[in-house]
């Protein structure tokens, strides 16, 4: 659905005749403006993508908490998927593309931490590498369905409309909530329903040192995010510019190409878990940190190609984005199952799911950002807008480097 979104925003929804029919559309819009400043209807695109895109990546926080405290992870879980279902229905309508955003983002709060705090409890304590490893496959095994979405979706969208498209999302959804609820049984918290009492969940001096230094490399992720996802937003409008999409007589889809990063993921897996095995058999294997920081830097590079393409030429083949979006792909394996994997490893287990949610936020402060430099792409160059992108990439890698050694004196035994 997220390959839709802007596109849809910008080519249909925000046209006269059509936005006037979203029910409290002209209040929203009044008070983004009123902080934001006039926007064009790209800029107004790009903001909503990103607010709602890093909303998604807020409410985790919420729902890891309600998760701990109340309703237990598997609960959260099943509440989530039937939301964001129902969002997806409701984007199906001109007039509840709010209400289809709320649920959304609400939906999304109960189920992304949630379920990814029952992945690291597949594994034991101490097995860091395994774990690591473990968060890879698992965000394989998600980047199957980034694959197929956008393809099944966006072909949809084009051949029998946007609203078809959205459609399809929700009947996925719940595709992907059956086969959660077929295989639930299998989780250490099957039968979960309520966390342990509150004085079980006391934190004592050492909780809150690992605490805080893995909200320091949370909040040092910001880098990499924007480095990465401004290829769902304005990545997207770039290519739908600037790009050759004719091949063999076919128009290709431009929410195709938020397949390539997740195809790419998928495929680099075993490469990168096989290299990452020969390099621990050799007491090699790069540290969480080194592995996050190799992700800033790939993603950097992709952004580069971009900046390179805008440069020789306003019309680009169609070999250009597919590099753009396969490293992307690749640095996304690098730093953001290594993340999630560090903060299943070191955090207290009273707080799992909620420092997990807590993780999440560097995607809501990410894509906060990432609408708003969207912004700006009309007053800029494409090849100043993604140079500013790379260097940004650049900037994150070298600050995870110069946080390594202190933060992993302190995690290492977490």
């Amino acid at each position: 659905m997220t390959a839709l979104l802007v596109l849809y925003m910008t080519q249909a929804l925000f046209m006269p005749g059509r936005i006037e029919l979203i029910a409290g559309f002209t209040a929203f819009r009044a008070t983004l403006e009123a902080v934001f400043g006039p926007m064009t209807t790209l800029a107004l695109a790009s903001q909503i993508m990103g607010l709602y895109a890093g909303l998604v990546y807020f409410t985790p926080v919420f729902g890891g908490l309600i998760a701990d405290r109340l309703i237990g992870r598997r609960n959260a879980v099943i509440v989530g998927a039937v939301m964001m279902s129902g969002g997806h229905i409701a984007m199906t309508f001109d007039q509840s593309f709010l209400v289809a955003l709320l649920l959304l983002i609400v939906g999304a709060g109960f189920l992304k931490g949630n379920i990814s705090t029952q992945v690291g409890g597949l594994y034991a304590a101490n097995d860091a590498a395994g774990r690591t490893r473990g968060f890879s496959i698992f965000s394989m095994a998600i980047n199957i369905g980034a694959v197929a979405g956008p393809l099944l979706c966006g072909l949809a969208a084009q051949i029998y409309g946007w609203h078809a498209g959205f459609g399809l999302a929700a009947v996925l959804m719940l595709v992907g909530l059956a086969t959660y609820l077929s295989g639930s049984r299998y989780l250490r918290d099957a039968a979960q329903t309520v966390q342990a009492k509150p004085e079980a969940a006391r934190l004592d001096r050492q909780a809150w040192i690992a605490i805080a230094a893995l909200l320091v490399v949370i909040a040092a992720s910001v880098f990499q995010t924007i480095s990465y996802y401004q290829l769902t937003n304005i990545g997207l409008i770039w290519i739908n510019g600037h790009v050759d999409l004719e091949f063999l007589g076919f128009h290709i889809p431009v929410a195709w190409f938020n397949s390539v990063d997740a195809f790419s993921s998928i495929v680099s897996v075993p490469v990168l878990l096989a290299l990452w095995r020969w390099q621990a058999g050799r007491r090699h294997e790069p540290s969480e940190m080194a592995k996050m920081a190799t992700g800033a830097f790939i993603a950097a590079a992709a952004n580069l190609v971009l900046v390179a393409a805008s440069s020789l030429s306003d019309r680009s083949p169609v070999f250009v984005p597919l590099v753009y979006e396969m490293l992307q792909g690749i640095g996304f394996l690098y730093y953001w199952p290594t993340l999630l994997a560090l903060v299943s490893r070191a955090s207290p287990p009273s707080v799992q799911a909620t420092m997990m949610g807590i993780a999440f936020t560097s995607y809501f402060v990410g894509n906060i950002v990432i609408g708003r430099l969207g912004g700006f792409y009309e007053q800029m160059t494409p090849a100043s807008f993604w140079a500013l992108h790379a260097g940004i990439g650049v900037a994150g890698g070298i600050l995870v480097l110069t946080l390594k050694r202190p933060l992993e004196r302190v995690l290492i035994g977490n």
